[in-house]
């Protein structure tokens, strides 16, 4: 099976991050997206092939395990890589080469009826696709890639091809291009060719299904990649996502049986509240209207938000306070060690607003808690359910370090809805989020949730990529919406489905997928880490 990715724009160490987690993979991969100004040296990168300090440049400078030399990424440009398994004999790394090469050279000729680009193809002795071959050649795209084993023994491909299609060509100016001197590099736009990146990256992306995969292939889009909460309102997104809000669940209908919870305040439950507020805690609980509330505190669980109660971010589906946020108290981590203590926990979650005032998001105070809740509970499984952290690999490693028994962070919803949902966030960030934690050797959970336009297709490719970087444990469950500002409900979807959705994940070799009407991220966490675990194994920290 090949699975094609339109991720929008990510950056290099995220999308090398994730392309590193799906060498091991079952399946093949085609990654379509673009960078933001980036430069990357390949293995054959001559330091005099920068024209000016590296330092210098308002990009970032990273180096690349692809073959080549130094080369220049940016919007407007098309990147494609492919993780594919190729036969295990020396040539393969080559043909592969020459397959990205004829789905470049099909794609730039098929948005060029008027034959403005002159002959495309190769020049001989030199890598890439060209055009204007019959007269000045011009390089219009660059080819790095890499072949190598995975743990498996398969020899797969990383890394691709990167296409020009109407990038700011200033940015070659600061370097020798793929170390070539005396040839020019030039764009679909600057030869005559007028054509978007997204236009360019679809029929790019068919054409390597094409050239690699064939007729299995799937595909799944994330247009957006990361921007900011207000450059659209809620349901302009949902619309350009192609789910009409006006066609779902009215806000006032009644909630199907299954999603209707009874409240039972018993003793356990008003005990939990009273020491929450004697505290001074904050619970996801309360603050995302969770339907389970009665049920996990009359139990004596409940998951801790920490970083304060306000979050920077305002994605579309999510009740927690969005003012501005306030200073984090250095006395939390103790107390919520405290509420572990007296209610006996032997699973505790611990979980965080977004934090993007913070330089780390909140990581160190995150990291604080775990140890916290280990130096007075040693027996207590700790869960942590954590935000993107603005993919900074950095903070993340903050949290990683003190090895959290499960590393939750939720994917929410599939690739084409990720604008609509949490236009702060991203389908790539996420994932390379969980694979980063799982190339540490830790437990990985994530969770979904539906009833926001998704097809049961689209989440089975959703859970495919959870898997693929793997991830553990999966939580899906119903979205209910709380309020009139928030994304609509497109359908309720019904109890069989859910189990059908587990059944899928399942096959797709999740470790344990808990899915159902009511289920939510912390719903019966520590039941779920001891399903996904094998009978016999130590939980890893």
């Amino acid at each position: 099976m090949l699975r094609r990715r339109h991720l929008g724009r990510v950056t290099f160490r995220e999308a090398n991050d994730f392309q590193r987690a799906i060498l091991d993979a079952r399946d093949d991969y085609v990654l379509v997206f673009e960078h933001p100004p980036t430069y990357t040296m390949g293995i054959r990168t001559q330091p005099e092939h920068f024209l000016v300090p590296p330092q210098t440049l308002d990009a970032d400078v990273v180096v690349a395990d692809r073959g080549g030399d130094v080369t220049y990424h940016g919007p407007g440009q098309v990147v494609a890589w492919a993780v594919v398994s190729v036969a295990d004999d020396p040539s393969a790394g080559r043909a592969h080469v020459r397959r990205l090469e004829e789905a470049v050279i099909a794609t730039a000729t098929h948005f060029d009826p008027t034959g403005a680009l002159g002959r495309v193809g190769r020049l001989e002795g030199y890598p890439g696709v060209w055009a204007n071959l019959d007269d000045e050649p011009a390089k219009i795209a660059a080819v790095g890639v890499r072949t190598e084993r995975n743990r498996a023994g398969q020899r797969r491909t990383l890394h691709g091809v990167a296409l020009n299609v109407d990038v700011d060509l200033a940015g070659f100016r600061a370097i020798v291009p793929c170390g070539i001197a005396d040839k020019p590099v030039a764009s679909l736009r600057s030869l005559g060719v007028r054509v978007s990146s997204s236009e360019a990256g679809d029929f790019l992306g068919e054409q390597l299904d094409r050239m690699l995969g064939g007729p299995g292939s799937v595909a799944a889009v994330d247009r957006g990649g990361v921007g900011s909460t207000g450059d659209r309102p809620l349901l302009r997104r949902l619309r350009h996502a192609g789910v009409d809000p006006d066609a779902g669940v009215d806000l006032r209908a009644r909630k199907p049986s299954w999603l209707r919870v009874e409240a039972h305040m018993g003793s356990r439950y008003q005990s939990l509240r009273r020491l929450t507020e004697d505290l001074r805690l904050v619970t996801v609980c309360e603050e995302a209207g969770c339907p389970n509330i009665y049920e996990c505190w009359a139990s004596g669980t409940a998951t801790f938000m920490v970083n304060g109660e306000r979050c920077t971010r305002a994605c579309g589906f999510c009740l927690i306070d969005t003012r501005k946020p306030l200073a984090l108290d250095p006395t939390e981590p103790d107390r919520v060690a405290e509420a572990v203590v007296r209610l006996g926990l032997r699973h505790a979650v611990v979980t965080c607003v977004a934090r993007d005032d913070l330089r780390d998001g909140g990581a160190a105070a995150i990291a604080a808690t775990v140890v916290a809740i280990r130096d007075r509970s040693p027996e207590t499984a700790v869960e942590v359910l954590i935000s993107d952290l603005k993919g900074d690999a950095a903070s993340l490693q903050l949290v990683l370090d003190v090895r959290p028994d499960v590393v939750n962070h939720n994917l929410e919803t599939v690739a084409r809805l990720q604008r609509a949902a949490r236009p702060s966030a991203g389908y790539l960030r996420s994932l390379t989020v969980l694979a980063r934690a799982s190339a540490q050797g830790l437990t990985t959970k994530s969770g979904l949730m539906v009833g926001l336009g998704e097809t049961p297709d689209e989440v089975e490719e959703a859970l495919a990529d959870l898997a693929s970087v793997g991830v553990a444990i999966v939580t899906i469950g119903q979205y209910v919406r709380p309020s009139a500002d928030h994304l609509p409900v497109a359908r309720w979807w019904d109890p069989a489905e859910f189990d059908e959705l587990a059944r899928r994940g399942r096959r797709l070799g999740l470790g344990h997928v808990q899915s159902s009407p009511l289920t939510r991220s912390s719903y019966h966490a520590g039941e779920a880490l001891s399903a996904a675990t094998p009978v016999g194994l130590p939980i890893r920290r």
